[in-house]
């Protein structure tokens, strides 16, 4: 399955939110951290990852995704518990 990415503007909230769904690989990772960093400074506002409809993410891709969400002006939202538990790894061993 491929990945695809959902760009919405969320006024309310004042931020950019990339949708996730399908499956993520590291190259994938690196894509979503390029296009985030660059929405995020084109139209200065806050992005977030939104990883709900995701259906599988290789563990290549979890670090990446933890240094997106430790830089400010970037969150991650809507992981399932498995998900949260790769990211969460990462973090422990220190990406």
């Amino acid at each position: 399955m491929a990945t695809n990415i959902t760009q919405i503007d969320d006024n309310e909230r004042n931020r950019m939110i990339l949708r996730i769904g399908g499956t993520m690989t590291v190259d994938d990772a690196i894509l979503i951290e390029r296009l985030a960093k660059n929405l995020h400074a084109s139209r200065e506002k806050a992005v977030t990852i939104d990883l709900a409809d995701l259906d599988f993410l290789d563990s290549e891709s979890a670090p990446i995704l933890k240094r997106l969400e430790n830089t400010e002006g970037f969150e991650i939202e809507g992981t399932e518990l498995f998900l949260q538990s790769a990211i969460n790894e990462a973090e422990r061993i220190g990406y």
